[in-house]
């Protein structure tokens, strides 16, 4: 039994927005995540909003059209301000106290239609921000059938390394460069080894995406203190779509023995919204291993854990050539996979990351790394699809691809979709690649 599930999941609940009933929205009631924004075109003040259907709930407007709860005031004014992370760091209880009344304020019948409908603004109007200052940002390597396939490019004979099955593998990021969708990535500039024995200082001609999920670190801890594995869900806020882009020429190079840098470090771009750990208790399945790999250890092991910890969220790559979308043609899929088949849970990276002591912050991004499929079409990123460049992957049009051109937009998507639930969605992560600096 899911003890996480409460009135706000009942698949059969409405929106008096009526663009939120839609079968296809990322954005029903049951969702509600946040992101933060301004109008379009205006200087005014950021502010956090809530996505319903095709409309955004502005917080700054809502926060005097109707009562809310004592307890929310605090939040409530930060998060109309602008400011997300105060929210972040607040207990479990209060982000299911605002989770649960903008549900009922947002519901069909509620007494605060009249004055709420004056507070949303088109999704279309709104031009969204990263949904908090990120300070720390972690990549992660959860994805097992990514680290294989990349392993055996590298390493035919011994494509995992032997702490893979023991220990959640991470690098700490670089937070400047987080960017939000919609924007651009410029090809970046970097030594790339050949066969001649003097590298050469050129644009990367390996430019490539990574299919990720990043967590937003909820309320922190205290530096020494780590989080245990019980309390590890506490910490989290929730999720978005994360596009690590990556050099895969200039790494080849520079990433032994300290592992990825400028290779990284040019880009990574975040979905706007936040999808929250409570909206996706709906989509929890038990968490579980073959049964000849090692068990985790005892601290990154807990019943709840294997009980629910896994997430069942699709997700899948689109690709929009320059060509196609001068020619007026649509972004073609690349790929799907299942966030099911990561090997570590984010329960089990939150804790691992504190277990040393280190202290995460609110708005802190944890990456999960890339998120591949066991099937070679699955492959969560061009290095995969083609395998190493050797086999260019075609597309509809005659085209074909084995690493990033410019011009080039990617879209990454993901949704949540289960018997008994109503399907909920991340919105796009989309950036296009533009031609490096001279």
């Amino acid at each position: 039994m899911n003890t996480l599930l409460d009135e706000t999941h009942a698949p059969d609940l409405q929106s008096w927005v009526a663009s939120a009933q839609t079968a296809d929205t990322d954005f029903p009631l049951q969702n509600l995540p946040y992101g933060r924004f301004r109008r379009l075109g205006s200087d005014e003040p950021l502010r956090i909003g809530v996505a319903i259907g095709d409309a955004v709930l502005d917080l700054r407007l809502a926060a005097s059209a109707m009562v809310w709860p004592q307890e929310l005031g605090t939040a409530l004014d930060a998060m109309a301000a602008g400011e997300l992370k105060p929210f972040m760091g607040e207990s479990k209880s209060i982000r299911h106290l605002m989770r649960l009344t903008l549900s009922r304020a947002l519901r069909t019948g509620s007494p605060h239609q009249a004055t709420l409908v004056h507070c949303l603004v088109p999704i279309q109007d709104a031009e969204m921000h990263l949904p908090c200052e990120v300070g720390d940002y972690t990549d992660f390597y959860t994805g097992i059938h990514h680290a294989t396939t990349v392993g055996k490019l590298f390493r035919p004979d011994n494509p995992l390394l032997p702490n893979y099955k023991w220990v959640p593998i991470g690098y700490h990021g670089r937070a400047s460069s987080l960017c939000v969708s919609g924007g651009t990535v410029r090809r970046p500039w970097g030594q790339i080894k050949g066969e001649a024995d003097m590298p050469e200082f050129a644009p990367t001609r390996r430019l490539d995406h990574e299919l990720e999920l990043a967590a937003y670190v909820g309320p922190g801890n205290t530096l020494g203190e780590p989080v245990p594995i019980s309390r590890a869900e506490d910490h989290l806020f929730g999720l978005s779509l994360l596009n690590d882009w990556s050099a895969r020429d200039l790494q080849a190079w520079e990433y032994q023995p300290l592992g990825p840098f400028l290779a990284k470090s040019f880009a990574s771009t975040l979905s706007p919204w936040v999808v929250t750990m409570e909206a996706l208790a709906p989509f929890r399945q038990a968490f579980t291993r073959p049964v000849s790999d090692p068990p985790p250890l005892p601290y990154l092991d807990s019943p709840a854990n294997r009980e629910q910890g896994a997430l069942n969220i699709q997700l899948e790559v689109w690709l929009q050539t320059a060509t196609m979308r001068e020619q007026g043609q649509a972004a073609t899929r690349l790929m799907q996979s299942n966030a099911l088949d990561a090997y570590w849970t984010w329960a089990q990276l939150l804790t691992h990351h504190s277990s040393n002591g280190c202290n995460l912050r609110p708005g802190d991004v944890l990456g999960s790394g890339t998120l591949s499929g066991p099937r070679p079409e699955q492959g969560g990123s061009m290095l995969e699809l083609s395998l190493g460049g050797k086999t260019p992957v075609a597309l509809p049009n005659g085209e074909s691809r084995s690493f990033l051109l410019d011009g080039d937009t990617l879209i990454l998507r993901g949704h949540a979709e289960q018997t008994g639930a109503r399907r909920i969605g991340f919105g796009d992560c989309t950036a296009t690649v533009m031609e490096a600096r001279v």
